[in-house]
C-alpha cells in the first residue's frame, strides 16, 4: 500500500476524529498497524507514511563467491542465456554445498550489473568509448580558426566515363565555428591527395557564386589518418600556407562529428530527390546524372545549406561566418595557390610544337623561349584543356589545348614568337662575339672587304 492510500485511511482519524479501533474494524487493517502509521505520521509527517527501504535491499543472502560466479558467467563473450547460467550455477552449488538460488535471483544479479561493464566485456572498448566515455565538445572561437576535412561515399549512382554506373565520392571542408561549407569536390575513384587539394583550392579562393562568401586560409586543418591526409605533399602544402595540420585520434570519430552530420544531411535530404539514389533493401536504380550534373546540383544545395538557420547556432552558417565583418587571410594569387595545391605535377620538355601531355598538345606563345628545356606542369584533373607551366617554382604561363579549348592560338602568333626569340638569340650571339674579340687582341679587329668575283678566263683554240 502506498503513502497516499495510507493517508486516506489515517486522515479519518487525524481530521475527523474517528478512533483507530473503529477504523481497524471498518478497513480490516490491524490496530497495531494503524497505531504504527499514526506514530510515523506524527514523527515525520506525510513522508513518514511511505514504505521504508530495507537496509539489505539489493543484496542477496548468497556467498560472495557465488554472486561473483554468476556475474562472471554473464560477462562471458558470447553471453549465454540466463537459463543456461542458472543451470550451470545449480550444478556448481550442488558440488560446493552452496544454497541454490532461484532463476529470479540469478536474473536480478545479472540485470544489476553496471551497463558500462557489460558493454566493455561483451562489445569491446570501442563500443564502451562511444557509449559511456565523457566527451568534450569543442567549438572554434572565430571563423577560419579550424576547418575539418573528410570524405564520404555518396548513396547515388552516376554515369561514369565508360557509360557504366558508379558511386561517386564527396570531399567536403567545413568551418568549425560557423558550420559553413567552405569547399567541396565530387569525384570518381578512391580519395587521393589531389581531390583533397581541389577541395582546399575551392575553399580558400573566392567563389564566383555571390551567396558563397567563405574563403581564406584557415589556422588549423583537422583531418583523420587517411593516406591522402598523411601524404608528404599535404604536409608540405600546409607548411607553405602556414596552416597547422592536426590529425584526429585513431579510431575516434567523435571529433569529426560536425562534418559527419553534414554528410548525413547530404545523403538524407539532397540525394533522395535525385535519380539514381540508392535505397537500402531496394534494387539499384539506373543512373541518369553525370558527375558534372551532380556537381552543379550539389553546389546549389551547399548554398541553401549555408543560408538556412542552424539549430545549435541560432543563425545561418553564412551569417555566423560573416559575423561582424572581418578580413580572411588570403594567398597572393591563384597561380601561387595552384602551385602549392595542385599536386599532380609532371615534368615535361617543351617541344617545338608545344608540350605533350595525356595525348594532348598544349601551346602558348610564351613557350617559344623554352623550347628544349624541361618544365613542370600542373593541372586540374577536372579540366585538362588548360595546364599551368612552371620553371622550378616560378610560374611561366598557361598553355591550352587548341582542340578542346575556346581559346585558339593562331599560326601568326606562334611565328611572331619564334621570330622574336630568334632575333633575341642572334643579338645575344653578336654581343658575346664582340666581348670575346675584345679580350683576345689589343688591336682593332681587322676590316675585311670582299673582292669582286673573278671572271673565268675564256679559253680559245687555234681553230677558233
Amino acid at each position: 500500500m502506498d503513502a497516499g492510500r495510507r493517508w486516506e485511511i489515517l486522515r479519518l482519524h487525524v481530521e475527523d476524529g474517528i478512533p483507530l479501533t473503529i477504523l481497524a474494524g471498518d478497513t480490516g487493517i490491524g490496530l497495531r498497524t494503524l497505531e504504527r502509521w499514526h506514530a510515523r505520521y506524527r514523527a515525520h509527517g506525510y513522508e513518514g507514511l511511505a514504505t521504508p527501504t530495507r537496509a539489505d535491499a539489493g543484496s542477496h543472502r548468497l556467498p560472495t563467491e557465488l554472486v561473483t560466479l554468476i556475474e562472471g558467467l554473464a560477462l562471458t563473450r558470447p553471453r549465454p542465456p540466463i537459463t543456461t547460467i542458472h543451470r550451470k550455477v545449480t550444478s556448481i552449488c550442488g558440488n560446493r554445498g552452496w544454497p541454490v538460488p532461484s532463476y529470479g535471483v540469478v536474473r536480478s544479479i545479472i540485470t544489476a550489473l553496471d551497463p558500462g561493464m557489460v558493454t566493455l566485456a561483451l562489445e569491446g572498448a570501442a563500443a564502451y568509448r562511444d557509449k559511456y566515455e565523457l566527451a568534450l565538445r569543442f567549438t572554434a572561437e572565430h571563423p577560419n580558426a579550424v576547418w575539418q576535412a573528410d570524405h564520404t561515399l555518396l548513396d547515388i549512382l552516376v554515369v561514369g566515363a565508360d557509360g557504366k554506373p558508379v558511386r561517386p565520392w564527396l570531399t567536403a571542408i567545413i568551418d568549425d565555428c560557423s558550420r559553413a561549407i567552405c569547399g567541396y569536390t565530387v569525384f570518381l575513384g578512391a580519395p587521393s591527395a589531389m581531390n583533397t587539394a581541389l577541395a582546399l583550392r575551392q575553399a580558400i579562393w573566392p567563389k564566383a557564386r555571390p551567396g558563397w562568401p567563405m574563403c581564406g586560409i584557415p589556422e588549423v586543418l583537422y583531418v583523420d589518418h587517411g593516406t591522402d591526409f598523411t601524404s608528404h605533399h599535404l604536409t608540405c602544402t600546409v607548411v607553405d600556407l602556414h596552416i597547422r595540420l592536426i590529425h584526429s585520434t585513431v579510431a575516434r570519430p567523435q571529433g569529426r562529428g560536425k562534418i559527419e552530420r553534414f554528410f548525413g544531411t547530404v545523403n538524407t535530404e539532397f540525394l533522395t530527390d535525385l535519380p539514381g539514389h540508392l535505397t537500402k533493401d531496394h534494387p539499384a536504380p539506373a543512373p541518369e546524372l553525370s558527375l558534372a550534373q551532380l556537381d552543379t546540383a550539389l553546389e546549389g544545395f551547399v548554398t541553401v545549406y549555408n543560408d538556412r538557420p542552424h539549430r545549435e547556432l541560432g543563425a545561418s552558417p553564412r551569417d555566423r561566418w560573416i559575423a561582424e565583418g572581418w578580413l580572411p587571410r588570403m594567398p597572393e594569387s591563384l597561380e601561387e595557390l595552384d602551385g602549392l595545391l595542385l599536386t599532380l605535377a609532371r615534368s615535361r620538355v617543351v617541344r617545338r610544337d608545344g608540350i605533350h601531355f595525356q595525348g594532348l598538345r598544349y601551346l602558348s606563345p610564351t613557350l617559344a623561349g623554352y623550347v628544349g628545356r624541361p618544365v613542370v606542369i600542373r593541372y586540374d584533373p577536372r579540366d585538362i584543356t588548360e595546364i599551368r607551366v612552371f620553371d622550378h617554382d616560378e610560374f611561366i604561363c598557361k598553355a591550352v589545348n587548341q582542340d578542346h579549348h575556346g581559346q585558339k592560338i593562331g599560326l601568326k602568333e606562334i611565328q611572331a614568337a619564334r621570330n622574336a626569340q630568334r632575333r633575341a638569340l642572334r643579338a645575344g650571339v653578336h654581343e658575346r662575339i664582340v666581348v670575346v674579340a675584345g679580350h683576345t687582341t689589343t688591336e682593332p679587329p681587322p676590316q675585311y672587304t670582299l673582292a669582286p668575283p673573278k671572271r673565268p678566263k675564256l679559253k680559245t683554240y687555234q681553230e677558233d
